[in-house]
């Protein structure tokens, strides 16, 4: 069993807990992520790991909450355990040897992007941070994107916080200008991550994207996180358990993912509501 140490909200759908788990704080590092139970009846999901602070034993996860098992886990509240959360799960990000690299997160993708951004800036890379969210309310992670970047740019699509536009305006600016990024990483919704994947295209740029597809086991046995990549004119198919969460953003057949990633919306709405229903019941 693994204790929630603190749950904090930090915007009306997503919420971070700190959760006591040693041996995984010793060794998870930016990009890796976990799989958690919230009890014994409960499905495995996987979730990036958002923070590690070895000395306490602590592991930070922030998660959205979208579905039945984040619905289930958002209902857990600080000093209660869980039941699974095994991990550190896939390849860390590649870091080493960059000295000038743009983090452009979206949404809740930005709790994967921050932990990169901060390893990089610990390293005495320099970082430009470009962060997008539908709007103000939703904005999560600013301060500590401040300090883990040389400069941080905010978008939102109703121009309520930040710049008005989406995540590619400032980057699709700053490459015309010049810019030269040893490389740029991606973490949030796929449709995004495709958009910059193609404004950085024609500039030559090394692209990386964290894809998040469709988990069951985490150690691909079960081959529901597959994806499709296009190697050399080839179709070559890698599972994002064990080779990835990242991979070369030219590489990667988005399209396929998105197909996939829908395929079970309906289902996934289905519990959700089941889910909302019982826990109102338990209230009553």
């Amino acid at each position: 069993m693994y204790k929630i140490l603190t749950k904090e909200p930090l915007n009306p759908t997503v919420t971070r807990m700190w959760i006591e788990a040693p041996l995984v704080a010793a060794k998870a590092k930016p990009g890796q992520f976990i799989i958690l139970r919230v009890d014994a009846d409960g499905e495995r999901i996987p979730l990036t790991v958002a923070g590690t602070d070895p000395e306490k034993g602590a592991v930070c996860i922030i998660f959205q909450i979208v579905g039945a098992t984040t619905e289930k886990l958002n209902h857990k509240e600080a000093g209660e355990y869980l039941q699974d959360f095994v991990g550190p799960l896939g390849v860390a990000t590649k870091v080493d040897g960059l000295k000038n690299v743009c983090v452009v997160g979206g949404g809740v993708g930005c709790a994967i992007a921050l932990p990169i951004a901060q390893e990089l800036h610990r390293l005495g890379c320099k970082v430009t941070s470009i962060v997008g969210f539908r709007n103000k309310d939703l904005v999560i992670l600013e301060d500590e994107f401040k300090a883990a970047s040389d400069e941080l740019i905010v978008m939102s699509d109703d121009g309520s916080y930040g710049r008005k536009g989406v995540v590619t305006v400032p980057l699709k600016e700053k490459l015309e200008a010049g810019e030269k990024f040893d490389e740029v990483i991606t973490i949030g919704p796929v449709i995004m991550m495709k958009f910059v994947v193609a404004t950085t295209k024609p500039f030559g740029i090394p692209c990386t994207v964290s894809m998040n597809p469709i988990m069951i086991d985490g150690t691909g046995m079960c081959g529901g996180c597959r994806l499709t990549l296009n190697v050399d004119g080839k179709k070559v198919t890698k599972f994002a358990c064990v080779d990835g969460p990242d991979f070369n953003g030219y590489e990667v057949d988005f399209d396929e993912a998105m197909e996939r990633g829908a395929m079970y919306k309906s289902f996934e709405r289905h519990a959700y509501d089941e889910a909302c229903n019982l826990f109102k019941q338990e209230v009553k």
